[in-house]
């Protein structure tokens, strides 16, 4: 294992350990939190560095020398990484600390696991045209979509705090307080839903047209073509919902949760299977 791969993973999950350290910390005042910068100068610095180490880390672990190695610890990875700094551009603009609490510690332990975990070997699939475009669109879909499921828990603890269910566990309920405004959340969650929704249509059809070349036939019905269907026909339903219905609030809660679930059966899921469970 290369040891500038190992330095950059450690450095990654370092990093984001001390962001997160700076974002559970409550604020002093509500005061501070409006004379602060919507994301503080040190947290900033910190999760752009380590999701720039993390990126490093990234590339190590997929290009192993003449080799192109990918599988559930590198999707998750990229997965997460994506997730990062799309919070970090939020960030720029709205208060997100309460996010960064519970993102950044799936990132460090994302970074990590390419170190155990090496993936498959997909050198021949790469020279394929079509192999990188499908794979970089559907990294991006992961990523962002992942973010729209944390949106979702998060904007599902602030509609329950409205209701006070929150008033017995203080910590919870400063946390909470600290979220970005439900409307102004529901706004970002819908973005992202479309952004990724557009990213997911690439993929399917990416690889729709890369099955073709490489099996022959446009379409392999197997467990990860299935799987990101479903989570496409989801997404889609609920973009449409809201477009006619105005659907909102819980229903649009569940049916990301339920999205991206689908979605992370649909490779992360089937891979951790067969790498970890199978060992093939």
């Amino acid at each position: 294992m290369p040891s500038l791969l190992v330095i950059a993973a450690l450095l990654a999950a370092s990093l984001y350990a001390l962001a997160w350290r700076g974002s559970v910390r409550p604020a002093i005042s509500a005061e501070t939190a409006v004379a602060d910068a919507p994301q503080g100068r040190g947290g900033s610095a910190l999760v752009l560095a380590g999701a720039l180490a993390h990126l490093l880390s990234l590339v190590l672990a997929i290009v192993t020398g003449e080799a192109i190695r990918f599988g559930f610890a590198q999707a998750l990875s990229a997965t997460c990484w994506v997730g990062v700094v799309m919070l970090w551009l939020e960030g720029l603009s709205i208060r997100t600390e309460a996010l960064r609490a519970v993102t950044l510690p799936l990132a460090a332990l994302a970074a990590l696991l390419p170190l155990f975990f090496p993936g498959a070997d997909f050198s021949a699939e790469s020279s394929r045209p079509l192999f990188v475009p499908h794979l970089l669109a559907g990294t991006l879909a992961y990523g962002v979509l992942m973010l729209a499921a944390l949106h979702a828990t998060m904007m599902t603890f602030a509609e329950r705090a409205l209701h006070g269910l929150w008033e017995s566990n203080p910590s919870l309920s400063r946390w909470v307080d600290r979220l970005p405004a439900l409307l102004a959340m529901e706004r970002i969650l819908f973005r992202f839903i479309g952004v990724g929704f557009l990213l997911l249509t690439l993929t399917a059809l990416t690889g729709v047209v890369f099955s073709e070349e490489v099996f022959g036939r446009p379409l392999r019905l197997d467990h990860k073509t299935i799987f990101t269907l479903l989570s496409w026909t989801i997404f889609g339903a609920l973009l449409v919902g809201r477009r006619l219905w105005g659907w909102r609030g819980r229903t649009a809660l569940r049916l990301t949760l339920a999205g991206f679930v689908v979605l992370l059966l649909a490779y992360v899921g089937t891979r951790f299977v067969i790498e970890v469970i199978l060992q093939r």
